[in-house]
């Protein structure tokens, strides 16, 4: 492990963000996240999309130092937020002691006391996807505990958290499959968050007129290939013609198959791959 010297919310540390396997986001590669899915990660890792900062995470910085101070107070301890990295792993910790024995993760949920987090840990627990944030920060730091610190604004508690090493293979095998999407540049599959569900009128209309259009132009298309089929069995010279249309007969060269060829088979053709595009595809609800 080594520390990164930069500012937490700098451009810097974006970007640095982007380029590393972040604590804050392996709760996202299980479909955990509350507040991401994995093809928006994606977007944001590939640099197809900025990280949204939403009320509650702008809620939360605001009062970090505020609760930081809360925790010292009560703990007796000094903790020093900073950025982390063990290889392409990556944490950006709101605290860690100066020998690195202990670290904290600082919550501050818009609703205090009255959220599930507080009363989730208030009874000794922690929801799964702040327990695999706060793995994660222990399996880059090496550290012997967490302190989890949940702070309403004027009071906090406290939940310790013990390294739990059997569980770091699966961040690894879940960073692992989520980055080969990102290298090879193939989205991960849509999850339920990335749909949205419509109902106005203004949709139905579209729909409908699509749905409507869709079928006029399937009996349309079967009409022509029915049509094109009796002129074609009609057709017995290479090129005959008349009452304005003209059937003709000819060789085509067949397409190469690239992946037989031997030379390329050692060849990197990502590098000759052109920029991501954005697409769109209309399908119908089964």
């Amino acid at each position: 492990m080594k520390i990164v010297r930069m500012h937490q919310g700098s451009p810097e540390w974006i970007e640095h963000r982007r380029r590393h396997r972040n604590a804050s986001e392996t709760p996202v590669l299980f479909g955990l996240s509350p507040w991401q899915t994995p093809y928006q990660l994606w977007q944001v890792k590939l640099g197809l999309l900025e990280l949204e900062v939403t009320p509650a995470m702008r809620h939360g910085s605001e009062l970090e130092p505020v609760a930081r101070a809360a925790y010292e107070a009560k703990t007796g301890r000094t903790m020093q937020p900073v950025v982390v990295v063990d290889g392409e792993y990556s944490a950006s910790l709101d605290g860690m002691t100066l020998a690195g024995k202990r670290i904290v993760e600082i919550k501050c949920p818009v609703r205090g006391r009255d959220s599930t987090l507080w009363k989730t840990v208030e009874a000794g627990g922690l929801p799964e996807y702040y327990r695999l944030q706060v793995q994660h920060q222990l399996l880059v730091t090496k550290a012997d505990v967490a302190d989890v610190y949940v702070f309403d604004g004027a009071e906090g508690i406290l939940l310790e958290v013990s390294p739990q090493p059997e569980a770091w293979p699966r961040i690894h095998e879940a960073w692992d499959k989520f980055m080969g999407f990102v290298a090879s540049k193939s989205p991960p599959p849509l999850s339920k968050g990335d749909v949205r569900e419509r109902s106005d009128a203004e949709w139905a209309a579209a729909a409908a007129h699509y749905l409507e259009t869709r079928l006029l132009a399937d009996q349309v298309q079967k009409a022509l290939t029915e049509a094109k089929e009796s002129l074609v069995a009609l057709a017995s010279h290479i090129s005959e013609t008349g009452s304005g249309v003209t059937v003709t007969r000819y060789w085509k060269q067949g397409a190469i198959d690239y992946r037989k060829i031997p030379e390329l088979q050692t060849l990197d053709l990502e590098q000759y791959r052109g920029a991501l595009r954005e697409e769109t595809r209309v399908t119908l609800s089964t």
